[in-house]
């Protein structure tokens, strides 16, 4: 699977006017859909079922946001939530959103079952434009999901907003990024739905990691009694320096988030094979080890569904709190 641009995704999406002036009868269409050939993502929109199995869910969205917008009657509606999420390029964590978000009075009234209207003030500053199309702002955005996303999925998305906005996690700027959380806690409504975790959610980011999987291992770290850890380790060995996700000083241990897509996606594996991708990494491995003589777990997936068994995944590597 893999992520796509908004160009690439335009380039993918089928309208169904298109397809009817290029031979193919309303049957047909309706039967290319029921065969599998073409996925309907909206009415009227369509794209070759291959290339949307090939899509993240964050990609999959991004289409939807792409038809709503092509759809809209009057002005180029506002999307808000993880529509605007998608357009900021922001992860949506273990979730696959079935309506396109928009503000309400930024469209006209008539009802779809895939779009959800929201109300509320939109203040100064807070609409912006991304790939030609109209959203909440990066900060605003933030703090929607982190009022209406669960606890880890709210960390994602803060985490993914700070290392875009504070430097990577090489460069990272502590000071630019408490500047940052401070100003969207302080954002924040006084009261309603999801403000303690927001508040939770937006002190507790850190831009150092690198992905979701890095941002959730964060959260359960955490509940299972671990110290905070030390994020992105520099480790120098005798022909290069790398970095590890986490340090966990207290248990005198290393440890690494390891995410599929670095061996799945075609873009992160840059040309190289799978085969050659696990090879280098266990070279890395018993190189730090060498180097350190501290534990190291390598973590994956299936090990963040829960604390409990992410520890028992460091347990076995002889790593406790």
């Amino acid at each position: 699977m893999r992520h796509a641009t908004v160009d690439e995704i335009r380039a993918m999406l089928r309208p169904r006017a298109a397809l009817l002036e290029g031979g193919l009868s309303a049957r047909s269409i309706a039967s290319s859909v029921t065969s599998g050939l073409l996925h309907r993502v909206r009415r009227g929109w369509y794209i070759p079922t291959a290339e949307w199995r090939s899509l993240w869910p964050e990609s999959r969205h991004l289409a939807h946001v792409l038809t709503v917008a092509a759809a809209a009657r009057s002005s180029v509606p506002v999307f808000a939530g993880p529509s605007a999420a998608v357009l900021h390029g922001l992860p949506l964590y273990r979730s696959a959103p079935q309506r396109v978000h928009i503000m309400l009075g930024t469209d006209d009234r008539r009802s779809a079952p895939d779009v959800m209207r929201h109300e509320g003030p939109l203040a100064d500053g807070e609409v912006v434009e991304r790939h030609g199309l109209r959203c909440t702002s990066l900060g605003r955005t933030v703090r929607d999901l982190a009022r209406t996303l669960g606890y880890e999925q709210a960390v994602v998305v803060a985490d993914a907003a700070l290392l875009r906005l504070a430097g990577g996690p090489r460069t990272y700027d502590v000071d630019a990024a408490a500047e940052w959380k401070a100003q969207q806690v302080a954002l924040l409504p006084r009261g309603g739905r999801g403000v303690v975790q927001a508040r939770r959610a937006l002190e507790f980011a850190d831009g150092r990691a690198e992905s979701p999987g890095e941002s959730v291992s964060r959260v359960l770290l955490e509940r299972l009694g671990f110290e905070s850890p030390v994020l992105q380790v520099r480790i120098t060995l005798p022909n290069d320096t790398v970095w590890i996700d986490f340090g966990l000083r207290r248990a005198r241990a290393l440890g690494e988030f390891d995410g599929k897509a670095k061996y799945v996606d075609e873009q992160m594996r840059s040309g190289r094979s799978l085969e050659e991708v696990l090879l280098a990494e266990k070279r890395r491995e018993d190189l730090v080890r060498g180097v350190t003589q501290a534990r190291f777990a390598r973590w994956q997936d299936e090990h963040t569904v829960s604390a409990a068994a992410l520890g028992r995944r460091l347990a076995s590597f002889g790593i406790h709190p």
